[in-house]
C-alpha cells in the first residue's frame, strides 16, 4: 500500500480535535487511509460506510446508535449522504468533549461544508486527500504518474489501456451517477461536453462567455457547471494575484483539470506516444507540476498567478512570505528559458527567490536568485 502524505497530520489532528474530517474525489483512497488511520489505534474504532443499507439502517435512530460509543472513535463514510447527522454530532461532542471522537469522509456536496461550519464550527477540522503525487509514488515513476493520474486504481493499472478504461469508467460513473446523488440536476452528456471543452482549455483564462457560446448555453449555466466540478475536487481554479501595483492585472482565474490522468483521458491520450504528440503537452505538464508543489506546501500558503496586460506573466506565485513571494515557471524542456515576461513579473513583485521546474536533473543558478529546478527537487520550494 502506497503511504499518503497526509495520514501523519489526521493522526495528529485525532488526538487534537473531537472531529476530523477527510475530504475529496471519489476513488481517491479516503476509505483506504481511514482503514489504515483504523489499524494503527489502540482505540475502539467503528466504522460505518453509509453506502451499505446495513450501516445506514443502524442510524435510523442515529442518538441510540452514536451515544453509546464516547469512548471509541467513529469512522463515518460518505458522510454526504447523511447531512443531518452533523447536529447531532455536535451535541455529542459537546456533552463529551474529547480528541477523536468522530473521523468523517466526504466525497463533497454544494452543502457539506457549510453545513459543518455552521454546526460544528470549532470542533472539526478537514484534511483535504488529493490523488497521488511524486512524493508518494516515488520520483522514478514521474512518466506513469504524469500520463495515468494520481488515483489509486488508475495508476497501479496492470496496462496503460487498462488504466485508460479505468478513467473511462469513473468518468461516466460520475457523471451519471455521483453527480445526481450529491442533489445536482444536470444532464450526464451537456455535463461531459463542458468538461471535455474544459479540458482543452486547460491552464489557460476562464471565459464563461466564449465557452458558453461554444456550447450553446448561457454563461450562467456554464459558471454553475465550473461550481459542481470544482466542489467535487475535479477542477482547480488558480485565482490572479492582486497585488497592490499600479499595473493593469488580469482579474480572470486560470481552471486547470487537477488530475493528468482525467485529463488525458478527455484529450484521448491513451500512451506516452500520444501525449508527447498532442498540443496540450506544455499546458499538461504545467497541471502536473502545480499539483505536485500544491500537495507539498502547507495549507497555509496561499497561491495564485500573475498576468499584466503588458505581458509580465509569472505560472505560480507563492506569497506567504513578508519578505517576498516566491516565484515558479514551469516549462517542459531540458534546456529551460526564462521569457522577458518572468523577469519583469519577477521585478514587479520584488520576489525573493524564483525557480524554473523542468523535467531534467540538475538544479543550477540562471539569474539572481532564480534557479532551475528539476522536479525530483520539489521539496527545495518548500524549504525557500
Amino acid at each position: 500500500m502506497i503511504i499518503r502524505k497526509i495520514q501523519k497530520d489526521v493522526e495528529k489532528s485525532l488526538t487534537q480535535y473531537p472531529v476530523v474530517g477527510i475530504l475529496g474525489p471519489r476513488q481517491v483512497g479516503k476509505t483506504t487511509l481511514a482503514k489504515a488511520i483504523k489499524s494503527a489505534r489502540p482505540q475502539n474504532t467503528v466504522y460505518l460506510d453509509l453506502e451499505l443499507p446495513s450501516d445506514m439502517n443502524k442510524l435510523q435512530d442515529p442518538e441510540i446508535y452514536l451515544g453509546p460509543l464516547a469512548d471509541s472513535l467513529v469512522v463515518i463514510d460518505e458522510i454526504q449522504r447523511l447531512t443531518s447527522l452533523f447536529p447531532l454530532l455536535r451535541a455529542l461532542v459537546d456533552q463529551k468533549r474529547v480528541a477523536g471522537r468522530f473521523l468523517i469522509l466526504g466525497s463533497t456536496s454544494p452543502d457539506l461544508l457549510r453545513q459543518a461550519s455552521e454546526t460544528l464550527a470549532g470542533r472539526i477540522i478537514y484534511h483535504e486527500l488529493s490523488p497521488l503525487i511524486l512524493e508518494e509514488t516515488g520520483y522514478d515513476r514521474m512518466q506513469q504518474l504524469w500520463l495515468r493520474g494520481g488515483y489509486p486504481d488508475s495508476y497501479l493499472a496492470a496496462t496503460d489501456e487498462a488504466s485508460f478504461a479505468w478513467r473511462e469508467a469513473f468518468i461516466k460513473t460520475y457523471l451519471e451517477m455521483d453527480i445526481p446523488q450529491l442533489g445536482i440536476r444536470t444532464p450526464a452528456v451537456q455535463l461531459r461536453r463542458f468538461w471535455t471543452m474544459l479540458a482543452h482549455y486547460h491552464g489557460q483564462l476562464w471565459n464563461a462567455s466564449q465557452i458558453a457560446g461554444s456550447l450553446g448555453i448561457s454563461a450562467p449555466t456554464v459558471q454553475r457547471y465550473l461550481d459542481i466540478l470544482e466542489d467535487t475536487f475535479i477542477v482547480r481554479r488558480l485565482p490572479p494575484c492582486h497585488a497592490n501595483l499600479k499595473k493593469r492585472l488580469i482579474k480572470s482565474a486560470r481552471v486547470y483539470i487537477r488530475d493528468t490522468g482525467l485529463l488525458h483521458t478527455l484529450l484521448r491520450n491513451r500512451t506516452r506516444e500520444d501525449l508527447f504528440s498532442h498540443p496540450s503537452l506544455g499546458s499538461a505538464w504545467e497541471g502536473f507540476v502545480i499539483e505536485q508543489i500544491i500537495g507539498l506546501i502547507p495549507d497555509d500558503r496561499q497561491t495564485c498567478f500573475y498576468r499584466t496586460n503588458a505581458g509580465a506573466e509569472i505560472d505560480l506565485l507563492l506569497t506567504h512570505h513578508p519578505a517576498g513571494p516566491i516565484a515558479i515557471e514551469i516549462k517542459y524542456s531540458m534546456s529551460p528559458k526564462v521569457t522577458k515576461g518572468f523577469w519583469n513579473g519577477y521585478e514587479d513583485l520584488k520576489c525573493r527567490k524564483g525557480f524554473i521546474v523542468y523535467p531534467g536533473e540538475e538544479c543550477y543558478p540562471i539569474g539572481k536568485d532564480v534557479f532551475a529546478l528539476p522536479v525530483k527537487d520539489l521539496r527545495m520550494i518548500v524549504a525557500a
